[in-house]
C-alpha cells in the first residue's frame, strides 16, 4: 500500500509534517494517550546502542527519540525529510547532528552504521522495499535494524475498540489539538493499510535482512521489528 492507495492523503507529506511540527511531539503523546514514552524505551532497548557506535534514527523528527541514544553515548544522526520538523528539532536539541534526508535516498555512504532505527515513519515511504533497501546499504555487515511502527492488535476486542478510535475518535479529537488535521485523518488511514506483523516481517526478510522478529507492545497497538544485515 503506497502513499498514492490512501484516498485522504495529502499531496506532499513533507509539508504536512512541516505544519505540524511546533506541536508534533505533545499532540502525539495524548492522542497516544501517554504510551509515546514507554515505546521510546522499548525502541532504545531493541536497539541497545552502545558507546562510541554510529547510529541513524530516521524519522526523527524534532529529535525526541534521539535523544536516549545519544545519552547512552552513541553517535546518533537524526534525519528526516521535513524541513520544519528539523528546524524544531535544531531549536529543541541543539546538540544533535540533524540531517534533511529522504528515506530511499539517505545521504550516507555504503556501511557507515552500527545500527538503523525507524519509529512510526516507514509508512511514510512510498516504496517500502526501497526504503529497507536503503538501509540494508547504509548498514554495516552485522548492522541492527529497528522499526517500530504502529499494527495490528492480537486480542479482538481490542482490534474492534482500536479501529473505532482510529477511524472516528482520532481524527475528532486531533481537529481540536492539531495545526493540521488533516495529517491525522492520514496518520489514521495509512495505519488501516498497514501490514500485519508477520507480513513486515517477510517483507524485511525479502529485503535481505535476516533472523526477523517482532515484539508487540500494548496489545499488538504497536509493534517492534527487529533484524540484522547479514
Amino acid at each position: 500500500m503506497t502513499r498514492a492507495d490512501l484516498t485522504k492523503a495529502p499531496t506532499d507529506v513533507a509539508a504536512m509534517f512541516d505544519g505540524v511540527a511546533q506541536r508534533y511531539d505533545i499532540t502525539n503523546d495524548v492522542l497516544a494517550m501517554g504510551q509515546t514514552r514507554r515505546w521510546r524505551r522499548a525502541v532504545v532497548a531493541a536497539v541497545k546502542p552502545q558507546s562510541g557506535e554510529l547510529i541513524l534514527d530516521l524519522a526523527a523528527g524534532t529529535g525526541t527519540s534521539s535523544v536516549p541514544f545519544a545519552e547512552a553515548g552513541a553517535h546518533v544522526i537524526p534525519t528526516d525529510f521535513s524541513l520544519g520538523m528539523l528546524r524544531v528539532g535544531r531549536q529543541r536539541q541543539p546538540q544533535l547532528p540533524f540531517v534533511a534526508g529522504d528515506g530511499l535516498h539517505l545521504p550516507f555512504k555504503d556501511a557507515a552504521f552500527d545500527a538503523a532505527t525507524i519509529s512510526f515513519g516507514l509508512r511514510n515511504l512510498s516504496d517500502r522495499g526501497a526504503g529497507l533497501a536503503e538501509f540494508r546499504r547504509v548498514l554495516k555487515p552485522g548492522g541492527r535494524l529497528v522499526i517500530c511502527e504502529f499494527s495490528h492488535p492480537t486480542v479482538a476486542p481490542i482490534r474492534t475498540i482500536y479501529t473505532e478510535y482510529l477511524m472516528k475518535a482520532l481524527p475528532a479529537v486531533a481537529t481540536q489539538l492539531a495545526s493540521n488535521p488533516e495529517a491525522y485523518v492520514y496518520l489514521a488511514e495509512s495505519i488501516r493499510a498497514w501490514p500485519a506483523q508477520a507480513e513486515l516481517a517477510q517483507e524485511i526478510t525479502e529485503a535481505g535482512f535476516i533472523s526477523a522478529q517482532w515484539r508487540n507492545l500494548s496489545g499488538g497497538i504497536v509493534a517492534i521489528h527487529r533484524a540484522v544485515n547479514p
